[in-house]
């Protein structure tokens, strides 16, 4: 059964489900930093998951970044998984933008994570709900 890294869960807000990943907004307003997690149990590594999962991680990857660049204005997308300190299979979509906090050097540790405000998570919320039309759920509102 899927469960969440504790850290994860500890550091995001959830968002929805794609048909493979579930959608995680990490809770850090600096950035418009996503996470997509596979809902597969006790996977750490791209290649355990089999070829149909690996080619829908990427695809639902690709589609996401497409349209947070967008939606977003992002001058670049940053596309990676580490997992160093979580092991959970993740891959981070962020949308980086050249007057961001932290350009152009990598988003980790580079600045303590500032939490959304209520009205911020419900602004992104607001914008994804008009680009993610297809194949995704919504969760509750987390505010």
């Amino acid at each position: 059964m899927f469960e969440l890294d504790h850290r994860l869960e500890q550091d995001c807000l959830q968002v929805g489900d794609f048909p493979l990943c579930r959608l995680l907004l990490m809770n850090d307003a600096q950035y418009p930093w996503f996470i997509l997690v596979p809902r597969r149990e006790g996977i750490s590594e791209v290649f355990q998951l089999h070829d149909t999962d690996q080619q829908a991680l990427w695809q639902e990857a690709a589609s996401l970044a497409e349209k947070l660049k967008d939606t977003f204005s992002a001058d670049k997308m940053n596309i990676a998984t580490l997992g160093n300190m979580v092991p959970q299979l993740h891959m981070h979509v962020i949308v980086r933008r050249k007057e961001d906090a932290a350009w152009p050097a990598p988003v980790w540790g580079k600045h303590a994570p500032r939490p959304y405000q209520a009205a911020e998570i419900l602004a992104v919320r607001e914008k994804l709900r008009l680009t993610l039309t297809q194949d995704f759920v919504f969760f509750e509102d987390q505010a």
